[in-house]
C-alpha cells in the first residue's frame, strides 16, 4: 500500500443524489459505510456534480432528492459525530483541483475507462456525448485526491477508476514533486528526526534501493508515519527520497473492495431503480407487503400443489438475505415438496423487511421533523471537508508554481 495512504487513514465515499434510495444501497454500501466510519476517518460526499453529468437536462431530480438522501445515511448509521457528510459542490476546491488534473491527463485514459462506453450503451435515451460525461472518472480522481484518502470502498466495476487516480497521482507527482536541490530537503528533512532515526532510514533507504529489499522499505514507512516532529511536507520528500522519486504531494489511493451486494431486488436481478424492482429505504409497510406479496416466484408452481425448486425463485435469494437456517430449511422443504404455499414462504421475508425498516424509519422521521439539524450537519461536514481540500489544494499549486502573491 502507498505509504501516505496508510498514514492518513482516510476513507473517501460518495453516492450520486438522483432519487430515493432502496435497501440494495442499505445492504451494499451504508452498512458498509456505518462500520469504516469506526474504523478509519471518514468522508462521505453527495456527489451531485456527478449526478449531473447523466441528469443535465432534469437538475430537479439532483435537487430534490439531496435531503432525502442525506436522511436516509442517518437513519441507516451514519453518524456525524464519527464521519464528515458534506455536499460535493459545496466544496468548489474539487473542481479546481479537476480542472489542474485535466491540463495533464491524456485523453485517451479517459476512453478507454470501462464504464464509459458501458454507462453510454445503458443510457442510450439520454445524450451523454458531452465533456462532463467523459471527464467524469477525472472529477472521481479529483475528489479522492483533494482529501488525498488512502482507502475509497469501491466494486469490482469500479477499481478501473482507482487504477486512473492512482496513475494520474503518479502523473502528478512526477511533474511537480521534482522540488529544487529535492535532494539536500529531503537530508534535511532526516536529520529533523534525530540522529538515531535519522541513521535508520537512510540504512533502510540503502537497503531497498540497492537490495530491493521490501522488508526494509515497509520498516522505513512505519518509521516514518511514527514521526511526530517534522512536517506533513518533510514527511512526504522522505517518502518520495526512499522511493528514489520526488516529493509525494498526491498519494496513489488503494481501492477497498466491498462485499458485493446480496440484496437481490423484487424480479431476481440486481436492485435497481432502472429496473424498476426496488423496495426504498423507508417505504410505507402496506406498499411494502403489497411489492412483496406480488412478486414473481417459480413459474413452475402454477397451482399450490405443484412442487418447485428454490433455485428458480427470486423470493429464495430474499430468505437468503433475510432468514435464519432453520427458517431457509423450511422454506427449501415447503417449496420442492408442495407443504407450503408461496404466500406462506414470502411471510417471513415480508416480516422481515418490515422490521428491519421500522427503527430506519423510526430515526428518519427525528430528522424529517427537524430539517435545520439534518442542515447544521452538512454545514459542519462541508466546513471540515474545505479546511483538508484548501490545504491540498494550496500544496498543488505551490507545486505547480501558481501561488503569485
Amino acid at each position: 500500500m502507498n505509504s501516505l495512504a496508510t498514514q492518513h487513514q482516510r476513507v473517501l465515499s460518495g453516492m450520486r443524489s438522483s432519487g430515493q434510495l432502496h435497501l440494495g444501497h442499505y445492504h451494499g454500501v451504508l452498512k458498509n459505510w456505518a462500520r469504516l466510519q469506526h474504523e478509519y476517518e471518514c468522508f462521505f460526499m453527495v456527489a451531485d456534480w456527478h449526478a449531473l453529468t447523466t441528469e443535465y437536462e432534469n437538475p430537479a431530480i439532483i435537487a430534490n432528492s439531496v435531503w432525502d438522501m442525506v436522511i436516509d445515511w442517518l437513519a441507516a448509521g451514519v453518524d456525524p459525530g464519527a464521519a464528515k457528510l458534506f455536499i460535493q459542490s459545496h466544496v468548489p476546491e474539487h473542481a479546481e483541483l479537476h480542472l489542474l488534473l485535466s491540463m495533464i491527463t491524456p485523453l485517451g485514459w479517459l476512453e478507454r475507462v470501462p464504464t464509459y462506453k458501458d454507462q453510454q450503451e445503458k443510457l442510450k435515451e439520454k445524450d451523454l456525448a458531452t465533456y462532463g460525461f467523459l471527464g467524469y472518472p477525472l472529477l472521481q480522481s479529483a475528489d479522492v485526491l483533494i482529501y488525498k484518502a488512502g482507502l475509497v470502498p469501491v466494486g469490482e466495476d469500479q477499481v478501473p477508476h482507482i487504477e486512473l487516480t492512482r496513475e494520474i497521482a503518479r502523473r502528478f507527482n512526477h511533474f511537480y514533486g521534482r522540488e529544487a536541490d529535492f535532494a539536500g530537503k529531503a537530508e534535511a528533512a532526516a536529520k529533523k528526526m534525530g540522529k538515531k532515526n535519522a541513521k535508520l532510514y537512510q540504512d533502510l533507504r540503502k537497503r531497498y534501493q540497492e537490495q530491493g529489499d521490501h522488508e526494509a522499505l515497509e520498516t522505513a514507512h512505519a518509521l516514518l508515519e511514527a514521526q511526530q516532529n517534522i512536517t506533513l511536507g518533510d514527511r512526504e520528500r522522505l517518502f518520495g527520497y526512499l522511493e528514489g522519486g520526488g516529493r509525494i504531494i498526491l498519494p496513489e489511493p488503494q481501492a477497498l473492495l466491498t462485499p458485493m451486494s446480496k440484496m437481490p431486488g423484487l424480479d431476481g436481478q440486481k436492485m435497481s431503480k432502472s429496473y424498476g424492482n426496488t423496495i426504498t429505504l423507508r417505504e410505507a409497510p402496506e406498499s411494502v407487503q403489497h411489492k412483496l406479496r406480488t412478486m414473481p416466484t417459480d413459474p413452475a408452481r402454477v397451482r399450490r400443489n405443484d412442487p418447485g425448486d428454490p433455485e428458480k425463485c427470486p423470493v429464495w435469494q430474499l430468505h437468503q438475505v433475510y432468514s435464519t437456517d432453520e427458517v431457509k430449511g423450511w422454506a427449501q422443504q415447503g417449496c420442492r415438496s408442495a407443504g407450503i404455499g408461496c404466500l406462506e414462504c414470502k411471510q417471513p421475508v415480508i416480516d422481515a423487511v418490515l422490521a428491519e425498516q421500522v427503527p430506519i424509519r423510526e430515526r428518519a422521521q427525528e430528522f424529517i421533523t427537524n430539517p435545520n439539524l439534518v442542515r447544521n450537519i452538512i454545514a459542519d461536514g462541508c466546513e471540515a471537508a474545505r479546511d483538508v481540500a484548501r490545504e491540498t489544494l494550496t500544496e498543488v499549486r505551490q507545486a505547480m508554481g501558481l501561488q503569485y502573491l
